[in-house]
């Protein structure tokens, strides 16, 4: 099974998850590139590995993985907006620079 990021950003959870046990079972490094991709803080996922040692690791590297994903989308939204502002301020400060001259 082979994703893009923005294809597994797409995926419900269950097969989100059903991606990670195939990746665990036959492709171990794709994951770690994956986490590293998407910037997953690997003592985090060590923390929560070890802190639930009878819970299913590809359903808590999934929440891991979506919580991040989450995250990141909630930084694009706030910069997105932050620079329509930013740019929406210096028009309008632009011109009033031109109604001066």
């Amino acid at each position: 099974m082979e994703n893009t990021l923005s294809e597994l950003e797409q995926l419900g959870p269950s097969d989100l998850i059903a991606y990670i046990n195939d990746c665990i079972k036959h492709d171990f490094n794709k994951l770690v590139q994956l986490l590293y991709r998407i910037d997953v803080s690997e003592e985090k996922l060590k923390y929560i590995l070890q802190l639930n040692p009878n819970e299913d690791a590809a359903k808590l590297i999934a929440a891991v993985i979506i919580e991040r994903l989450a995250a990141t989308k909630a930084a694009r939204a706030s910069f997105s907006t932050t620079n329509k502002i930013d740019s929406s301020e210096n028009n309008d400060q632009h011109d009033e620079d031109l109604e001066r001259l």
